[in-house]
């Protein structure tokens, strides 16, 4: 049978049902694109994913985990440099910490192109928040397509990398979660394999590269000439579309995207109602040699785009400005800005502003069986949880947590309580430096991943220590980027004692978190010194141990069990450690879901009555 790696670089052209991120990897191996960076993050991780099932040997282009999305985007942009065709792709929020560089790229001139992969994550499905980062490729000046399905991602990733190279320019391609995720039987072109060379030809004479001063506004001026270019070379290509309706002569609709197929969902419940659709392709820049016949020919026109107006208010203006009569229709509430356009959110905007062109009405949901919240949870065996369990004893109730970004966010939720603020990626101990000040009374605690202590970690903690500020700073460090799929990072090769030592960090305490009582005192020690107290608390994610270790011959799984005769039933397990694998009984007793447990005994230390045994 053949591996999934082999067929995403076989010559041949295939039919497959695949992901739109694997879509992506595709593409990149038809348009020789040759650097290829990222730091993980939902929904994108999957790209890595279908990357890393090719063989090093025979993988067509080079591929890294930068330590964050900044330096992923330099890599790339470096590589591109060189004149090889690049790609970087990271989550909705990444963007904000690749901001710095992001936004010259449509000042620079890039002669191998550049391609720039964005999750955007309507509906904050794996976000702290659902932004549209259409208002900064805006502000950048940047092309962007949007593509509805897998099989569009295939497609458009390869006109972005085409457009990237006519203009020497780079091209966002703007994915969402669900069209990541969504799969389609996408047809794969044939294609010839080239040499895996890569490109060192960097001449500053490409330039100019220092865009200071009045080098940047005419940089900037040009920037304008090739968004007018690529509006060309996006009519040429014909990446807006036109559906014609049919039944409703006066009503158009524009849409991009996810929610263009929302759309077509809900009106193919619904013979009554079939409006003109214009199917934007490209978001930025907005067509208007095609978009202005569409509002002449149409009495009301909808703009039907997730969150943010942008569209909505670009095209208002330019009707506007050209004297067009259309009424045109968009946002009507605060509810139209938020989450994704699903057909159900589609057909209630629709709904509401034609009540009468629908032959059906919004059905009630059924009631049904209530289905019981499952709320997110650290695994059975986690580290974290074993780290919290003891960190906890270390603290007073005033005592202030501070959450960051990981596995460990979780530890906010009952029955931990761990983390009452959380920002971004390697805010915490800036926030809790902030917390600290005239805070006499409270001590202050904060969290950090160890993937995100490079990522983001490292200038909090300088500043910490620059500035003298009195907290502890808990690094609970499982040896991977576990939550977006168990990456890599930095940490594998450069010891974080080590970087702590490198800076100046006086006080670094380490442990195994499985070794609570040990992990207790230390933090103790830790919060009654002056100043910036670290304790490393380790141990490796027991997801990813655990799989490793069934593979491994003889392997046999245990688990823990409950000894009635010793149990009193006082649910430590349950109520204070909290471990998934424990049942709660309807008469009160307590069991161990053996498909669960992993039979890692950390919980051994957390029953009072040594009732969890082997």
């Amino acid at each position: 049978m053949t591996q999934p790696g082999e067929r995403l670089i076989q010559p041949g052209a295939y039919n497959e049902m695949v992901m739109g991120n694997t879509a992506v990897v595709r593409a990149m191996v038809e348009t020789q694109t040759r650097v290829v960076s990222s730091y993980p993050g939902s929904p994108t991780p999957e790209i890595a994913a279908a990357i890393r099932t090719i063989s090093e040997e025979k993988r067509p282009f080079y591929f890294e985990f930068s330590v964050n999305e900044k330096v992923a985007s330099e890599v790339a942009f470096g590589a591109a440099l060189n004149g090889n065709l690049s790609c970087v792709f990271f989550k909705s929020v990444g963007l904000n910490v690749a901001m710095d560089t992001f936004v010259q790229f449509g000042l620079m001139n890039i002669p191998g192109g550049l391609v720039v992969v964005i999750g955007d994550d309507p509906g904050a499905n794996s976000s702290q928040n659902e932004q549209d980062n259409r208002h900064i490729f805006k502000m950048a000046r940047l092309t962007v397509f949007e593509p509805a399905s897998p099989r569009e991602v295939y497609g458009y990733y390869k006109k972005a990398a085409q457009l990237a190279r006519i203009e020497q320019t780079a091209a966002v391609l703007r994915l969402t979660t669900h069209v990541c995720h969504a799969r389609q039987k996408v047809s794969f072109d044939a294609y010839e394999p080239g040499e895996n060379i890569f490109n060192a030809d960097f001449d500053k004479a490409n330039g100019p590269y220092i865009p200071i001063t009045n080098l940047a506004i005419d940089l900037k001026r040009k920037s304008f000439h090739k968004l007018t270019r690529a509006a060309e070379f996006i009519r040429q290509e014909g990446l807006n579309t036109l559906d014609q309706g049919g039944s409703e002569e006066n009503i158009g609709i524009i849409v991009p995207g996810m929610p263009y197929l929302s759309l077509k969902d809900v009106l193919a419940l619904d013979d009554g109602f079939s409006p003109d659709i214009l199917k934007l392709g490209v978001v930025h820049p907005l067509d208007f040699e095609v978009i202005k016949p569409f509002l002449q020919s149409h009495d009301t026109v909808l703009i039907l785009e997730e969150l943010d107006d942008i569209i909505e208010q670009q095209i208002k203006a330019f009707a506007q400005d050209e004297g067009i009569s259309a009424k045109i229709l968009g946002k009507t509430c605060d509810e139209d800005f938020i989450g994704e356009y699903t057909p159900d959110k589609v057909h209630d905007i629709l709904f509401r502003i034609w009540p009468d062109r629908f032959v059906t009405a919004p059905v009630d949901v059924i009631p049904g069986i209530e289905v019981p919240a499952r709320p997110a949870q650290m695994c059975p065996g986690c580290g974290h949880r074993s780290a919290f369990q003891a960190i906890k004893k270390a603290l007073a109730k005033t005592d202030i947590t501070v959450a960051d970004i990981g596995c460990h966010t979780l530890g906010f939720l009952p029955p931990y309580e761990m983390g009452e603020v959380l920002m971004c990626m390697g805010a915490s101990s800036g926030m809790a430096s902030g917390l600290s000040l005239g805070n006499k009374d409270r001590r202050v605690v904060a969290f950090l991943g160890d993937s995100t202590f490079f990522h983001a970690g490292i200038p909090g903690i300088i500043n910490t220590l620059f500035n003298r500020h009195n907290i502890t700073l808990i690094i609970m460090e499982n040896g991977t980027t576990a939550m977006t799929g168990h990456q890599d990072h930095a940490g594998g090769t450069i010891p974080v004692k080590e970087v702590l030592k490198g800076l100046g960090v006086e006080h670094v305490f380490s442990c195994d978190t499985y070794q609570q009582e040990v992990l207790t005192r230390q933090v103790t020690e830790a919060m009654n010194i002056d100043g910036l107290s670290v304790v490393i608390a380790s141990h490796p994610c027991m997801l990813k141990f655990t799989r490793a270790q069934s593979k491994k011959p003889g392997y046999t799984r245990r688990h823990v069990n409950i000894d009635a005769a010793v149990c009193t039933r006082v649910h430590e397990c349950v109520a204070v450690f909290g471990c998934p694998s424990f049942v709660l009984n309807d008469d009160g007793s307590v069991a161990v879901n053996k498909d669960l447990c992993i039979g890692d005994g950390s919980c051994r230390q957390v029953c009072p009555e040594q009732a969890i045994q082997y």
